[in-house]
């Protein structure tokens, strides 16, 4: 379907003007739907996944419906992490670059609480912010909501996911009723709907996940590949291809910073992104990959959230998501305005059939390819110093060392008569010391065949395997909660994979799951800390005297 023009739409003047400056011409298809119904003052639910210009669909009715001559807070903005926040606020803010008369400030945990309240005092209309760090101006009374006339919950599922739901509650409870609510998720869960029928009002409802779940520039392909050998998997993959900015998805925190600490190791300049880092690290991680001081950004699911960089080039499933959804919110990280892109992912054994549901949530193939080989990368290395040559030739460069070559040619038949060197074999030899120059991070004492098998005993995952443990935890089906949900919950707190997780027995007030017995004492120690959709977590090791 072709989508409309800017121009075609209900926008004023100011700021047609600063989407022409930012170069968009045409909608999105969420943004076609849902700006005219915004501007009208509707509500609005909407489902579409990340990268298909969101932000925009509710900025710019937002901004357009704003009374300027009121120094008051109109349009808050509820969205899960730090780095979305900021990415928000910053897109308003270019969208608002003919209407300086608007007022824009994003409030979020990590940052100095003095700023934000120095930043309040100067009376915004938008304020953007994570639910914890509202919540805190609200207590405080420093964040008055008094004249608000416009809620957006941006990445609601997510919100919800984190254990925002309460904090939503008092929110949407302490706002005034006669209010316009624009809510945007991924996926609409019953808790999303529960929302959305408790706060809205006739809302019009928009899915365009269907229309976009993937996009056709970007490659997808997979690997079947050793679990233990995964990083020198991805080595290669590397090693063998020229890409620029890659960025590399793991399940956990700890996943992502034993695999940042093995790519550094091994020499590529990588670093880690996860919530557990400060914020004034995150902001230096992502200002280096922005300006490529750092090729490769390994992240987890929920840090990488804020991440809106157009030219990656490459998205790595280094371990297969757990919901489908989040897969075409990685992979939606490439190919972004119109260029290609490329994404791998790392199947281990039975992953496959994670992979085919993947294939058909997606409607896309998932073509399989082979582990590069050390003379692929030795290929690879080749062809990129020959297109550097060709380059070099092209552009008239070579002529100061033309005598140079012819120099080192004679010197060398001068010290050995027979040898009848000629300057195309002293180039050859100039091409051998660069190869040899060029660091690779793959290591080439590995076979093959130990990167694409796995030795059964060790990782096949039975569900009443030895050396797993049964526990049992206070979440059930009357908490809404499916054995998808709840192995995204323990994964994403602990060290545990989702793959590692066994068997799951879902009753209504409790469940029971199967793990590896030495994440145990973790799971015990971190998961009583955690809520779940506002709800206090008990875990213990089953009773295996009790019946289910």
């Amino acid at each position: 379907m072709n989508t409309k023009l800017f121009e075609e739409l209900p926008i004023i003047k100011e700021i047609k003007k600063a989407i022409k400056d930012l170069g968009f011409q045409h909608t999105t298809p969420i943004q076609e739907e849902a700006i005219p119904y915004a501007i009208e003052g509707k509500d609005i639910i909407a489902q579409a996944p990340t990268g298909t210009g969101k932000t925009c669909a509710f900025a710019i009715p937002a901004i357009q419906n704003i009374d300027a001559s009121i120094e008051a807070v109109q349009v808050l903005v509820l969205c899960p992490t730090r780095e979305l926040a900021v990415q928000i606020a910053t897109e308003m803010k270019k969208i608002c670059a003919h209407k300086k008369d608007i007022g824009i400030l994003a409030v979020y945990g990590g940052e100095s609480i003095e700023k934000q309240l120095a930043g309040l005092r100067r009376r915004p209309q938008i304020v953007v912010g994570t639910p914890g760090r509202v919540m805190d101006h609200m207590r405080r009374k420093t964040l008055k909501l008094g004249a608000l006339k416009m809620l957006v919950l941006d990445e609601a599922d997510e919100m919800l996911n984190m254990g925002f739901r309460e904090d939503i509650d008092t929110i949407l409870e302490s706002i005034p009723e006669n209010r316009q609510f624009l809510l945007f998720s991924a996926t609409l869960p019953k808790a999303i709907m529960e929302i959305a029928n408790k706060y809205q009002t006739n809302a019009v409802k928009i899915n365009t996940t269907k229309k976009q779940v993937t996009v056709k520039t970007i490659s997808q392909h997979y690997l079947d590949v050793n679990e233990k050998k995964k990083s020198e998997v991805l080595a290669r993959l590397i090693d063998s291809n020229n890409f620029k900015l890659m960025l590399v998805f793991c399940n956990t925190k700890k996943r992502v910073d034993d695999l940042c600490k093995d790519l550094m190791s091994r020499g590529y300049k990588a670093e880690a992104l996860h919530g557990d880092m400060k914020q004034i690290h995150r902001d230096s991680v992502m200002n280096k990959f922005r300006r490529g001081i750092v090729d490769i950004l390994i992240a987890t699911d929920v840090a990488a959230r804020g991440i809106d960089i157009d030219d990656v080039d490459a998205v790595f499933n280094y371990d297969l998501p757990i919901d489908d959804e989040y897969y075409v919110h990685r992979i939606g990280r490439t190919g972004r305005a119109n260029r290609k892109g490329t994404s791998y992912s790392f199947v281990c054994g039975k992953e496959i059939y994670k992979l085919r549901q993947i294939e058909r949530y997606t409607n896309s193939k998932i073509t399989k390819i082979t582990i590069p080989t050390m003379d692929d990368i030795k290929g690879n290395k080749v062809n990129s110093i020959l297109d550097e040559i060709k380059e070099e030739i092209k552009e008239g460069k070579i002529t100061t060392n033309l005598a140079f070559i012819t120099q080192i040619a004679q010197e060398l038949n001068a010290e050995c008569e027979e040898l009848d060197i000629t300057s195309t074999e002293v180039a050859a030899a100039f091409l051998n010391v660069a190869m040899k120059k060029m660091v690779t991070g793959s290591n080439p004492r590995v076979k093959l065949a130990d990167l694409e098998h796995e030795d059964k005993k060790t990782t096949t995952y039975g569900y009443n395997e030895k050396g797993y443990k049964r526990l049992f935890i206070n979440l059930g089906n009357k908490d809404k909660l499916e054995s998808s949900q709840l192995v995204k919950f323990v994964a994403s707190n602990t060290s545990v994979s989702g793959k590692e997780i066994g068997k799951i027995d879902m009753l209504d007030k409790f469940s029971f799951l199967e793990v590896p017995a030495k994440y145990v004492d973790e799971l015990i120690a971190v998961l009583p800390k955690k809520k779940f959709k506002g709800r206090k977590v008990n875990i213990e090791v089953a009773n295996k005297k009790k019946k289910k």
